[in-house]
């Protein structure tokens, strides 16, 4: 499964979206990912603060990421996905855990919430996850032997 974990998380930096987020990291085990982003103002509102648009992409990234570390023959996708923001964020590190909660046939389900620096929740979420034909040895930067 190592060598599973470590081919998820090369499929994940190497996507072209995340030219667009700096120094965002991931680590993939069995049943769980952790996200790191060191926040950029570049990604804030008018407001002054992180876009919810980040905060969403951090959340279905974790919680992906570990429905997909117990899928080791196809891609799967988001069918659905909910949020809860607690507080704006105007800087600092933020950490997404995300956790499968239940794998049944083709449908995964999992949670994922991000913590600040100082592990206050900024915000939470839970999404249903769906196996599609596609195989994961068909996708180019999955395939590489790491």
């Amino acid at each position: 499964m190592q060598e599973h974990f470590r081919k998820l998380e090369n499929l994940y930096q190497t996507a072209p979206v995340q030219k667009l987020y700096p120094g965002i990291n991931i680590a993939v085990s069995e049943g769980k990912s952790i996200i790191t982003y060191p926040v950029h103002a570049a990604h804030f509102h008018g407001g002054g603060s992180l876009h919810g648009a980040v905060l969403f992409k951090l959340l279905d990234d974790a919680a992906y990421f570990a429905a997909a570390s117990l899928v080791t023959d196809v891609f799967i996708v988001t069918a659905g996905f909910q949020i809860k923001m607690k507080k704006p964020v105007t800087g600092g590190l933020l950490t997404a855990i995300g956790t499968l909660l239940q794998h049944s046939g083709d449908k995964l389900t999992a949670e994922a919430e991000i913590r600040d620096a100082d592990g206050a929740l900024v915000a939470s979420g839970n999404g249903l996850f769906i196996k599609t034909p596609n195989q994961l040895e068909s996708i180019a930067d999955y395939r590489l032997n790491l």
